[in-house]
């Protein structure tokens, strides 16, 4: 019996084998025995834009400016552009298009503002960057203008008054709801101001991608900014420091290393924001030494705007460059293609985009809209709330200051034209009870041209958007050769050149194609020929006394006597005639 059940047992047994085998053989795939099942397609490359504006410089509104572009006739069409509420539009628009995206920022969003910003601290300017979505934005130079201590309030929020104008005068200020990166500026123990780097993920599963942002200002940030508001400070040679942080963010899963560095540099030829023909700048030497890893350079700091693939440190692979003008008025389009199995990015394409917004009357006639660029409707939210705030300046704004004779337009490249002279003028005049003879003005501190109204009517407004800084004036004690020296900066080849202007009477003549050193030529002041050993009384901004755009020389003169601030000056220069002419004479000649 025990035999039988047995047998029984192991008939069903081999009864179930044969069905099991006779099943695998029917699932077996055709085409023969032991066929692998195939493995899943790879995921298509996801594709990420990166949207990005730089120098904005609390432009609320439209900034009275065009974008220069080719008409495609050969000449130069002119489009007028900016203003938040237009760049909210085109921001949309973009992300409409872009499922994955990312709004980033090179540095200086705030400070040198028109007063619907500045008169508030530049709040206004921080609660509209974040409501229409930035993501990350690099410190700039200008960042540092009101010290570290207000810059940590933009980031952190709150009413803590640390200048001598009151915040949260509208509201509370609530801070950036987006966030800076400072990889390079160090605290006194070493660690950075604010976050280095940061990574945002697209995606999920096999087709997750990681974008890495890396954030910093450049170098030179200190000869920019009055030292006592960053004394705690130091900042860090800029391709090092980029350098450092990629590893970091590739062990994170970065696929793809975005940078945001307020240092750049300026395309030649005529206007295109696309174009990059003979470009030059202190950008270059940090970009011949980055790690090949670092896809894109977001750039400011130059107001230019240009689209570049330029040489790194592998002549095998170059980074893309760009930079989007200054004020709001252009919106840079960069699109990444990056592959989530080889963790790469495979293509990218970048541009220019005008934020075309309302027409104007210029220092040289009317700025129509403009057909060749795409036409805005300015976001309602965003109208709303910054007519807010220019509501509440409009009683400093509209305040009538004097009459000009014609529009005062400032000078193309290193020239500060009549408009700087002007200035000059009104500062000599402001200064003269300390004995001022001269005053010099640096062309890259004149923010815009001054246009009277019809009548010749000019207000605080205009006045302002011409010279936002409300930076004392210094006159101090220099010799002829010091002052020989301190032109000379101007053209020494160490960044743009600049002809400072001066205040009538003083006269200088440059040879570009001299020997380094000795390209001003010919000085003159009332006439005659400055004398080397002779003293002089000088008067300058605060910004240059300190060193300020490269003017180094400024800091060795002697017995300084603290003035009026620069808008005061030339407040008062209006007031004291019925009606300003604007300077005609050619004060700086040669070439």
């Amino acid at each position: 019996m025990t035999f039988t059940g047995r047998s029984r047992r192991m008939g069903k047994l081999a009864g179930t084998l044969r069905l099991s085998l006779l099943l695998s053989a029917c699932a077996a795939p055709r085409g023969g025995e032991g066929v692998a099942s195939a493995p899943p397609p790879p995921a298509a490359p996801v594709e990420v834009a990166v949207l990005a504006f730089n120098d904005f410089h609390g432009n609320l509104e439209p900034p009275r400016q065009a974008v220069g572009m080719p008409d495609g006739q050969g000449g130069t069409a002119q489009v007028p552009a900016g203003g938040v509420a237009w760049l909210a539009s085109a921001l949309d628009a973009l992300r409409a298009r872009h499922p994955n995206s990312l709004t980033v920022a090179a540095g200086d969003l705030i400070s040198a503002s028109p007063l619907a910003s500045s008169l508030f601290l530049d709040e206004p300017s921080v609660e509209v960057l974040s409501r229409i979505g930035l993501d990350y934005a690099a410190v700039g130079n200008h960042e540092f203008d009101r010290g570290t201590n207000e810059l940590l309030r933009m980031q952190k929020g709150g009413c803590e008054k640390l200048t001598p104008r009151e915040p949260c005068q509208l509201e509370r200020f609530a801070g950036a709801r987006y966030h800076y990166l400072a990889a390079s500026t160090l605290t006194a123990s070493g660690v950075p101001l604010f976050p280095a780097s940061a990574i945002r993920t697209f995606g999920s599963g096999a087709a997750q991608v990681k974008v890495g942002v890396i954030g910093l200002t450049l170098r030179g940030t200190p000869m920019l900014v009055n030292p006592s508001g960053i004394a705690d400070l130091t900042f860090a040679d800029e391709a090092d420091t980029i350098n450092a942080e990629v590893p970091k963010l590739k062990a994170q899963g970065a696929d793809a290393v975005v940078v945001l560095i307020h240092q750049g540099g300026r395309a030649a030829g005529a206007p295109d924001p696309n174009g990059c023909a003979g470009f030059d700048g202190e950008i270059l030497p940090i970009l011949r030494r980055l790690s090949p890893a670092v896809d894109v350079v977001v750039s400011g700091h130059t107001h230019a705007d240009y689209i570049c693939e330029m040489p790194g440190s592998d002549p095998a692979r170059s980074v893309l460059l760009t930079s989007a003008g200054l004020y709001g008025k252009e919106l840079t389009e960069i699109t990444l293609a990056i592959d989530p199995a080889a963790h790469r990015v495979v293509s990218r394409s970048a541009r220019n985009l005008i934020v075309q917004s309302q027409p104007f009357n210029s220092a040289k006639g009317p700025v129509p809209l403009s057909p060749l660029a795409a036409q805005y409707t300015p976001r309602a939210d965003i109208a709303a709330y910054v007519q807010r705030y220019v509501d509440a300046s409009k009683a400093y704004a509209t305040r009538p200051v004097g009459r000009l004779s014609a529009p005062a337009s400032k000078g193309e490249g290193a020239s500060g034209g009549p408009l700087g002279n002007l200035i000059a003028d009104a500062q000599l005049a402001a200064t003269r009870g300390a004995g001022a003879q001269i005053a010099l003005m640096n062309p890259f501190g004149i923010r815009a041209a001054i246009v009277p109204a019809p009548d010749g009517t000019v207000t605080f407004g205009d006045i302002y958007l011409a010279q936002p800084f409300g930076s004392a004036l210094i006159t101090e004690t220099l010799t002829g050769a010091e002052i020989k020296a301190v032109l000379e900066q101007g053209f020494d080849d160490v960044g743009p050149d600049q002809a400072l202007a001066p205040s009538a009477g003083f006269a200088y003549r440059i040879d570009r194609r001299a020997p380094l050193g000795s390209r001003i030529t010919a000085i003159m002041l009332d006439g005659k020929p400055l004398d080397p050993a002779a003293q002089y009384r000088v008067t300058m901004n605060g910004f240059l006394a300190l060193g300020g755009d490269g003017f180094t020389v400024f800091k060795a003169g002697r017995s300084a006597v603290t003035g009026p601030t620069d808008i005061e000056a030339l407040e008062a220069w209006f007031r004291g005639v019925p009606r300003r002419d604007v300077p005609v004479e050619e004060r700086v000649t040669g070439n």
